[in-house]
């Protein structure tokens, strides 16, 4: 695979109900599926010298569906905490855990704090979960932060830049998302990732999230690779 490789690639991982529908199983059956998916693509994005790779597991919307449903998700994230954080060690990858944690149990926060810590030394790639995560809601609490601190008079609100927004996002010291992947054949970004992906470039397939593979990620980075990127420059 030919430079430039994305720097920072996020991923919609959608399907995972319609997957399961189809194959005559539990919804639940279908999140199960899609972890050996979660596996493979970072295995490859590690492989590919990707350095950020953000996945997005549960949005703020998720809570709206069935109450069985979100709580086998939460098991499931659980579960893939405390089996999966040996490989990430393994593979030196750093994790993140992004998105409103407060409203997660309190099992759960103590799972995510014992993984980040464990490879917060890790270096080879960084791997951010979005989990209870909403564009919406990181853009109103990075505001809210600077608010608080032009109302300290420890900042003059005219004087205020981009790159201090993005210090206060979940994101934080993260590069902007060179390429945005959807799968399932959805179209839109759905709260994800609004400020970081101002100018990503998007990748929609209809390939299910369960049935990507790693050549379905490398098809994706080839397509990128084929795109000039201007950034409102002139030809």
């Amino acid at each position: 695979m030919t430079s430039p490789i994305p720097q920072h690639i996020a991923i919609i991982m959608d399907g995972n109900n319609r997957w399961a529908r189809r194959s005559l199983l539990p919804s639940l059956a279908g999140h199960r599926a899609a972890i050996t998916t979660v596996r493979n693509v970072i295995k490859r994005s590690r492989e590919l010298g990707i350095p950020w790779l953000t996945l997005f597991a549960f949005s703020s919307e998720n809570w709206r569906r069935p109450a069985d449903e979100v709580s086998g998700l939460m098991q499931l994230f659980l579960n893939a905490l405390e089996k999966e954080v040996g490989k990430l060690e393994e593979y030196d990858i750093r994790l993140k855990i992004i998105g409103n944690s407060s409203a997660l149990s309190p099992q759960i926060q103590a799972a995510i704090e014992r993984c980040e810590t464990r490879t917060r030394q890790c270096k080879g790639m960084t791997l951010m979960v979005a989990v209870n995560y909403g564009g919406m809601w990181d853009l109103t609490r990075a505001f809210q932060k600077l608010a608080a601190v032009v109302k300290a008079e420890d900042l003059d609100p005219l004087s205020i830049q981009p790159e201090q927004v993005q210090e206060y996002l979940a994101t934080e010291d993260a590069p902007p998302v060179d390429l945005l992947i959807r799968t399932s054949g959805e179209k839109r970004i759905s709260n994800f990732l609004l400020w970081q992906c101002a100018y990503a470039e998007f990748y929609f397939c209809d390939t299910l999230w369960p049935d990507f593979t790693a050549q379905d990620l490398d098809d994706a980075i080839a397509d990128f690779q084929g795109r000039h990127r201007r950034f409102g420059r002139s030809e």
